[in-house]
C-alpha cells in the first residue's frame, strides 16, 4: 500500500538500502584530520533527499569533512524548532575479529551487519527518511524541522557539531535536539522501559608523562626505569577507588527501573554502592559502577627507544570520565590520590579540548512527544531517563542552554547486552524492525512537537 506521492508505508525497505549504502561508503575517523571524510555520505544523503522540497545546505570546515544541514521551515516564527541530529562518521574495525566485512552492509535473515549500524548511522538514515516522508508528504508544520548529517563525531565534534555551534549557530540554532542513544527495550520486575539519555559524563583525556633516567638495559640493578615506574601509575590508577558520587539523574534513573527496594538502597547510597557492583552480573555492574564514579581508563603507552635502552620516559593516555557536579579539580584530586608518591614523577597534560559533563532537564515538551510516540510502539513501557557514559555532539547544544537529548526505538530482537557490547565493538549490526521503528518515531515526533 502507498500513501500520496508513490511513498509506500512501509519505510523498512528505504532505510535499509540508506543504511547499507552509509555504512559501504567507510568514513572511519581516525582523529586526523584527513580521516573521516564524510563528503561521500553528504553527497549520498544530499541526493537521496533532493526533490523532496527540502533546503539543503553543506558545511566544510576542512576538505572532505562535510556536514549537511536539511530543513523544512514552519509557519509561526514563535514555534519550537526541532533538530534531528546524527553523526556520519565511525570509528576504526579489526576485520579478522568479525563474522562479516565490516563495511559490507551485508542484510542477512533482516539484519544489517556493518562498522556504525548502531554507532550511529542506523540512526542517521532513519533520521533522513523521515525528514524526506515528512516533506513529500506535505507536512508544513508550525515549527520547524532541521535535519542535520554530522561529521567528525568520533573524535570529539572539532570539524562537525563543535564548529557548526561555534561557527554557523543560525544553521543549526534549535530549541529541541534528538540525536544517540536510548530506546533498547528492557524488562524489570515492575515491567518494560526505554532509556532516554539526557546527559553524559564529562571527558577528559590526559597524557601521562613518567620520567626516569636512561642508561644501559644490560645494568638494570637499582636503574631509575620508566617504563617499571609507569607499571606502577598504571596499577595505582587502576586500583583506586574514588568516592562515590551520586546525581539527580542517577537516582531517577534507579526509582524508574521499578528495583527491588533492597537492591536499589544499595545502588544510590554512596557507601555502599560498591556491595551492588561486587553482586550484579558484569554488564549492570560496569553501568552501576560507571554512573556513581568519576572513572580512569589507561589506554595507550608509549615509550623506549631501544631494547638494551634503559628508557627515560613512558607516556601512557589515559580516559577520564567525569560525572555532573564533579569538575577539572577532582580529576586533579585523583591523581593526587591515586599516584600518592609517584605524583612528582608525573608530567600530565591534556591531549584534547576537556568537555565537562552536561544534563538536560526531562520536564520540556520534547520529553513529552518522545514517550507519547514510545508508548505506540511500546504501550506498556515507561521512559526513564539516563546518563550516558560516553561522549556525543549532544552536549554542544547543552552548553547552549538547548534541551538535548539520545534517544531511537528498538525492537524486542535487541537486548540491552547486544546494543551496549556492540558500540565500537565487533560485529556491529541492526534489526530491520528496529530501524523502521526509529523512522516511525522520527516521523511521529516531529508532527507532535512541530504540527
Amino acid at each position: 500500500m502507498t500513501t500520496g506521492g508513490g511513498m509506500s508505508d512501509d519505510p523498512t525497505a528505504e532505510v535499509t538500502a540508506l543504511l547499507q549504502q552509509l555504512i559501504r561508503n567507510t568514513c572511519v575517523n581516525d582523529g586526523t584530520d584527513a580521516s573521516g571524510q564524510e563528503v561521500r555520505s553528504v553527497d549520498l544523503l544530499r541526493d537521496h533527499l533532493s526533490g523532496a522540497g527540502l533546503e539543503l545546505e553543506a558545511y566544510e570546515p576542512v576538505p572532505g569533512r562535510s556536514s549537511l544541514v536539511a530543513r523544512i521551515d514552519g509557519s509561526d516564527p514563535t514555534a519550537p524548532t526541532l533538530l534531528l541530529m546524527g553523526h556520519t562518521d565511525v570509528v576504526p574495525v579489526s576485520p579478522d575479529r568479525w563474522s562479516r566485512d565490516p563495511h559490507g552492509g551485508e542484510l542477512v535473515d533482516g539484519v544489517v551487519w556493518g562498522r556504525g549500524a548502531i554507532d550511529m548511522l542506523n540512526l542517521t538514515a532513519s533520521m533522513a527518511v523521515a525528514v524526506r516522508r515528512l516533506a513529500r508528504s506535505g507536512f508544513r508544520p508550525r515549527g520547524t524541522l532541521v535535519y542535520l548529517a554530522v561529521a567528525d563525531e568520533e573524535a570529539g565534534g572539532g570539524h562537525g557539531a563543535g564548529w557548526l555551534t561555534r561557527n554557523r549557530r543560525d544553521a543549526v540554532a534549535a530549541d529541541y535536539v534528538v540525536t544517540e542513544s536510548g530506546g533498547v527495550p528492557i524488562d524489570t520486575p515492575a515491567g518494560r522501559r526505554l532509556w532516554v539519555t539526557v546527559g553524559e559524563k564529562g571527558t577528559n583525556w590526559l597524557r601521562l608523562a613518567v620520567r626516569g633516567t636512561a642508561g644501559h638495559g644490560s645494568r638494570p640493578l637499582r636503574t631509575d626505569n620508566a617504563l617499571i615506574k609507569a607499571a606502577e601509575v598504571v596499577r595505582r590508577l587502576a586500583e583506586h577507588r574514588p568516592a562515590a558520587h551520586i546525581t539527580d539523574v542517577w537516582r531517577r534513573f534507579v526509582e524508574g527501573m521499578g528495583l527491588p527496594d533492597d537492591v536499589a538502597a544499595l545502588m544510590v547510597d554512596p557507601e555502599r554502592v560498591w556491595e551492588a557492583i561486587e553482586s550484579l552480573p558484569l554488564s549492570m555492574a560496569q553501568l552501576v559502577h560507571a554512573n556513581t564514579h568519576l572513572t580512569v581508563a589507561p589506554t595507550v603507552a608509549h615509550g623506549g627507544v631501544k631494547t638494551n635502552v634503559i628508557p627515560d620516559r613512558i607516556e601512557l593516555e589515559v580516559d577520564i570520565r567525569t560525572l555532573p557536579g564533579q569538575t577539572p579539580v577532582d580529576v586533579s584530586a585523583f591523581l593526587d590520590e591515586a599516584l600518592g608518591d609517584l605524583r612528582g614523577e608525573v608530567e600530565v597534560t591534556s591531549t584534547m579540548q576537556q568537555d565537562l559533563p552536561s544534563v538536560s532537564p526531562i520536564d520540556t515538551p520534547l520529553w513529552d512527544a518522545l514517550t507519547r510516540a514510545a508508548a505506540r510502539v511500546h504501550p506498556d513501557a515507561v521512559c526513564v531517563p539516563n546518563l550516558t557514559t560516553g561522549g556525543t555532539d549532544a552536549r554542544f547544544f547543552r552548553e547552549l542552554g538547548i534541551p538535548a537529548y539520545g534517544f531511537g526505538l528498538f525492537s524486542r530482537r535487541m537486548t540491552i547486552d547486544q546494543y551496549a557490547t556492540m558500540f565500537h565493538g565487533d560485529d556491529e549490526r541492526v534489526d530491520q524492525d528496529s530501524l523502521r521503528l526509529s523512522t516511525e518515531l522520527w516521523e511521529a515526533v516531529a508532527r507532535d512537537l512541530l504540527a
